[in-house]
């Protein structure tokens, strides 16, 4: 989608570097009933709306791809022990893909649009995409949108089993922005497009395969940059013209974790980059561009 939309504001949580103290963001009482995701998913998103000077948003969306995986195990474990008979239900509840962006919502006593998406790799970009087609359908001035997912010690153990982690080390995190349909003089960046694409290449291949380049000089369509940002860097740079960065080896590997790397393009240009491109794939099969601009351009 190239409807250009606005970064008001912007706020990440990475566990791989370190987490703010929750008291400080969260109600004590309420974070002892809240799993790890959701404190990440909260304290992020609150921290992003105090950044922008806004108390609700009209719409909130959620990307995650595994939902809340700490409540999950937790519920499933109680089934076993228990043979499926008097179960607590708080781990059940609590275990919905749409936890983080319901309990946002109860936070700010925001009553708009709530959707959160679950679709693997593309959990965040969809939740984006649906966020920009509010904006441009004029069905919310801002909207508070992010990409939020965990680990626990199982679905390490699990993931790894499947391969998941032999080109990288395994990450999780929340990142929320609110979007705005105009500027205000005072916004981050501009997000001039996002284009996803699904491509079935191997995983050490995938940044140099022909078809990813195509994708990408298609998306651009003749429009330049000054920066690519990428998320691993084991790999050669894709233009090799360009100041080049990585941010997988701050964030670990997870499904939304773009999220983090646009978080990361946001402050580039924040601070003068000028026009990054952000190129995320997940297992070399899901694959998502971003352009990022000076909000003033």
């Amino acid at each position: 989608m190239n409807q250009p939309v606005y970064i008001r504001a912007a706020a990440s949580i990475s566990p791989q570097q370190s987490e703010p103290d929750y008291r400080a963001l969260l109600d004590p009482k309420l974070i002892r009933r809240m799993s790890r995701i959701i404190k990440m998913g909260a304290a992020a998103a609150l921290t992003c709306l105090r950044e922008a000077g806004v108390t609700t948003p009209d719409a909130i969306v959620t990307g995650t791809a595994y939902g809340c995986l700490e409540d999950t195990g937790l519920f499933l474990n109680s089934m076993i022990e228990r043979n499926e008979e008097l179960l607590q239900p708080a781990p059940f509840i609590q275990s919905t893909h749409n936890t983080v962006g319901a309990q946002i919502a109860l936070l700010l006593e925001c009553t708009g649009y709530n959707n959160t998406f679950v679709h693997r790799g593309f959990s965040f970009e969809s939740a984006l995409l649906d966020a920009m087609l509010l904006l441009a359908d004029k069905e919310a001035a801002s909207v508070l949108v992010g990409g939020v997912d965990e680990i626990t010690a199982t679905s390490r153990r699990l993931l790894t089993r499947f391969g998941l982690f032999r080109h990288t080390k395994a990450g999780e995190g929340a990142a929320f922005f609110l979007l705005t349909g105009k500027p205000s003089g005072s916004d981050l960046a501009r997000l001039d497009g996002v284009h996803t694409f699904r491509k079935l290449s191997t995983i050490r291949n995938s940044s140099t395969d022909e078809g990813v380049m195509q994708e990408l000089l298609s998306f651009l369509n003749g429009r330049d940059f000054d920066m690519v940002i990428t998320g691993d860097e084991r790999r050669e740079p894709l233009f090799s013209d360009k100041p080049h960065l990585t941010y997988k080896h701050l964030s670990g590997e997870y499904p939304t974790s773009a999220s983090f790397g646009l978080w990361i393009a946001a402050g580039q240009v924040r601070s003068g980059a000028g026009r990054v491109l952000l190129y995320n794939n997940y297992l070399g099969i899901y694959h998502s561009v971003y352009l990022l601009s000076n909000a003033t351009e």
